[in-house]
Formats: C-alpha cells, structure tokens, sequence
C-alpha cells in the first residue's frame, strides 16, 4: 500500500503471519522523505511533457520543501490546542484556526533561499521571493490562505506561502498519535487538519489492494475514504470516471453530476511510481478537459494558485 510516502498504522485482524488485514483509517506523512518523493516524480513526469520547464520548477521547489523540512523541527502540536480541539469536534491541527508558531517563517526562509540559489529565476519570481523577505508580509499572506481568501494579485506569493505551509503542518501532523486522529464526520475533509485532499490514490497490492486514501493538500496526510463516493457532496448515483484518450488510465477525473464537482484519482495498479502531489500537477491537461466538460474541481492545488 503506498498513498504517498508514508507508514502505516494498521492492526491485523485474524492471524498475523497472513490473510486480511483492516485498511488504516489514518496515515501520517513522514516529513523527512515526503517532498524529496514528490521533486524526484516531478522531475521524471518533466522529461518530454509538454509543460516540462514549468514541472522542473515545482520540482526545484519541491527540493527546496525538502531541505526546509530537513533544516528545522518545528515542535509538536501543543497537547492543549490538540485537547481543545477535539473537545470542539475540530481536528487537531484545524488549518484555519491553530495557534500558527512564527518558527514556520524559519521554514520559509530555508525555502526561499534554496529556489534562489538553486534555480535561475525571472525577475517577476525574484522580485515576489523579495518580497517575502518582509516579516510582516508572510504572516498575513498565510491568513489569507489558509482562510482560502487570496487576492489574485498575490497568487505569485501565496504558491512560496503555501509550499512553507506545507512543510511546517507536515511536520505536526508528522509528530502525533494516529490514535488523536480520529475520522471527521465529513469524510472529504482532512482528520488532521481539516483541508481538502489534493488527490485520491487506489492501492493495488498489499494486504489491503483495491482501497482508496485521499491525500491531504496542506499536512500530507493519508486517509481512508471509501470509493464510488463522491468526496465533496457525498453522494454515489451520478458518478463517473474519465481520462484522457491514450493514455494508460492511471489519472482519471471522478466527476459527480449531483454536485457538479471533480477529483483527481490514481490508480497505483496501472503506475506503481506514482505521487499524489505531483502526479496531480503534471496531470493538468485532464483538469482542463473535464473543466472545458462543465466541472469544477473540489478543491485547488496549493500550487497551482499562480499558474
């Protein structure tokens, strides 16, 4: 089972030296190697696309990600936030609500230093990475995204926001107890953090072939969801999956005629390599059709805010 890179946390259910085991309900990122995954399929996915240069950046700064998670721990989520959340039946890292450490700025820094040094930037990029030096200016821009009420003048600057964002929540979410991660009544969200999932991933081997996770689009984590589902209303009647003729079928949009909505799903059994995250990006070309088609997408990638 692989929905990303990460371990998890499940308990056997009959004889531990075979048979059926019950699928995880929660899997928690690994933050030390859940970027350095997703640069390394970027940078494969970039190799012929025909977005290739712009796949080469996210993998640079999918690297940068990288090294920021790699050059600070931020530390664990407070017992007390995590004990008042749950008492308000929020999960324990609510994006739009959690008592933000100004150490996540440390992870920004490693970041915008590392796509500086690392990649040859047009004056527009340098002067947004620039801009982001200001202490003021990140914290508000974070505000702004997690509340999902970015101005379009700056989604240049909310793509670096939310990269470091992402670093500093899989960190958290990285460090707790799957057991303080129970599933939300609104299955389509995200236990940890209550953010919509980037994609879905379909296993395809392993105890438990054939079971859906969702990916979370700030903390990383994995969960359970089941399919034939629609994530973002819930209903099943209307649903069909579609995919771009000639390809191998390992994207596919889950479009859902009840609501009018879409997901990304990949199938792992036709693509064993595949990443959520970046999976998600190089896949742009079927957003565009199944848009073009009259459906909006459940939720945006974070960094795709400037494209």
């Amino acid at each position: 089972m692989r929905p990303g890179d990460t371990a998890a946390k499940a308990a056997w259910m009959g004889n531990p030296q075979g048979g059926v085991s019950a699928p995880a309900a929660v899997i928690l990122p690994n933050p030390a190697t859940r970027f350095r995954r997703t640069a390394d399929r970027l940078d494969a996915l970039a190799a012929g696309h025909p977005m290739g240069e712009w796949l080469a950046f996210l993998s640079q700064l999918s690297l940068a990600q990288h090294a920021a998670a790699g050059s600070f721990a931020p530390a664990g989520a407070n017992a007390a936030d995590i004990a008042k959340a749950d008492g308000a039946g929020l999960p324990p890292l609510a994006a739009d609500g959690y008592p933000r450490a100004p150490v996540w700025r440390q992870g920004l820094e490693i970041l915008l230093d590392h796509v500086a040094r690392r990649s040859a930037l047009p004056d527009r990029a340098a002067a947004v990475i620039a801009s982001l030096r200001d202490r003021a200016a990140p914290e508000a821009l974070a505000d702004d995204f997690l509340r999902g009420a970015v101005a379009p003048e700056d989604a240049g600057r909310a793509m670096f926001i939310a990269a470091a964002l992402q670093v500093y929540f899989t960190h958290l979410a990285g460090g707790l107890d799957v057991a303080q991660v129970p599933l939300l009544p609104e299955r389509g969200l995200c236990p940890c953090c209550g953010s919509p999932p980037v994609a879905g991933m379909v296993t395809a081997s392993g105890s438990t072939p054939g079971v859906r996770y969702l990916s979370c689009s700030l903390c990383s984590t994995a969960w359970n969801h089941v399919r034939a589902v629609c994530i973002t209303c819930g209903r099943s009647g209307r649903l069909s999956l579609k995919s771009i003729e000639g390809t191998n079928g390992a994207a596919k949009a889950e479009t859902c005629d009840d609501c009018h909505t879409y997901a990304k799903m990949f199938y792992l059994g036709q693509d064993p390599d595949l990443d959520p995250y970046a999976d998600d990006l190089a896949s742009l070309g079927l957003d565009l059709m199944v848009a073009a088609a009259g459906w909006s997408r459940h939720a945006p990638n974070p960094l795709l805010l400037a494209r």
